[in-house]
């Protein structure tokens, strides 16, 4: 993420998307390097499929949700200077 782009205060708002990315992050890598019920090619690959793939979706929502806070701040903070 862009310091210039994101603030502190967008990053306290994307935390409710941060978190679901840090545990499904998690459970890739324990089920990557651990996988309790053995690897089955087709299994384990739909497995990693919908895990990464809801990752990457997630991900990519947070990007934009962030993009969209932080010009709605900047926006209203040009809003507060002509007032």
């Amino acid at each position: 993420m862009l310091p210039s782009t994101f603030d502190r205060e967008t990053i306290l708002d994307l935390t409710v998307n941060m978190i679901p990315l840090g545990i499904l992050l998690f459970f890739i890598i324990v089920f990557g390097v651990a996988n309790p019920w053995g690897w089955n090619n087709v299994i384990s690959t739909i497995q990693f499929g919908i895990v990464g793939l809801a990752f990457i979706l997630l991900a990519i929502l947070t990007y934009y949700s962030g993009k969209a806070i932080s010009e709605a701040e900047a926006e209203m903070e040009g809003d507060e200077e002509h007032a």
